[in-house]
């Protein structure tokens, strides 16, 4: 069966032998987001680009992260038009403002009311972010294509089988993905599957981490590491996703 351009990522992804292909597509999807907003293209001149990272911005993990890429000259454009869109509605938001009155109530149960303005308006600030957006718009076709691989492709079901499993971040989504994407009786064939690969997989990674603690004990100093070495990275990874061993991205 020859496979389509959409395919493409969830294969590449579970050819990785990574501990979950969600893990291993986002962090790719990340470091294109990363290029694009801040690479040689330089898209953060393009005014287009600029207007929507104005209208996003970037939570505190991908600006540390953009700060960590190295272009210094592109952050600090993006900072310039962003600062200039944010006083603007700052001052536009403190003009509205008036301060609700608080019964006495509220104030011994130590509730806030209506809730203020400010504080909502910064809130709504803080759920956006820029590169967080773009990837979610990909996620969901991500697991989307997982299904219908799982559904259409034997082959991908035979990798997905001898595979690591997930991360248990992205595991939560991929069960809600079941009750979407398959049918009554192709989720009981999918959920017995599925378990079994990951009560395997973190049971293998539970034994890693036992034996990577054990080799610290002067009875096994001699002993063979087996696959114990990153036990703990990827035991972080296991529990929440991500790559906590990773070194920064940098722009190339």
């Amino acid at each position: 069966m020859k496979e389509k351009l959409y395919e493409i990522p969830l294969n590449d992804a579970m050819d990785a032998d990574d501990e979950c292909l969600f893990c291993f597509l986002e962090r790719k999807a990340e470091q294109e987001l990363m290029d694009f907003v801040l690479g040689s293209c330089a898209s953060y001149m393009e005014s287009d680009t600029r207007e929507a990272t104005d209208r996003s911005g970037f939570c505190r993990i991908h600006q540390k992260k953009m700060f960590d890429y190295g272009n210094a000259l592109g952050n600090g454009w993006i900072l310039k038009t962003y600062y200039k869109k944010l006083i603007k509605e700052m001052k536009e938001e403190f003009k509205e403002f008036s301060p609700g009155k608080t019964s006495l109530k509220d104030r011994l149960t130590g509730k806030t009311g209506n809730g203020n303005s400010i504080s909502a308006w910064i809130e709504g600030k803080e759920k956006t972010c820029y590169i967080c957006d773009r990837f979610s718009e990909s996620y969901e076709r991500y697991v989307a294509t997982f299904f219908h691989l799982y559904k259409k492709d034997f082959v991908f079901r035979e990798k997905l089988e001898k595979s690591k499993g997930f991360c248990l971040h992205h595991f939560a989504d991929l069960c809600s993905g079941a009750d979407k994407y398959l049918s009554d009786k192709e989720r009981k064939e999918f959920y017995p599957v599925i378990f079994q690969i990951m009560e395997q997989n973190m049971e293998r990674i539970s034994g890693d981490v036992d034996w990577f603690i054990e080799k610290f004990d002067y009875l096994n100093k001699d002993a063979d590491w087996k696959q114990s070495k990153d036990a703990v990275q990827r035991g972080m990874q296991k529990l929440r996703g991500g790559y906590p061993a990773d070194p920064a991205y940098k722009q190339r």
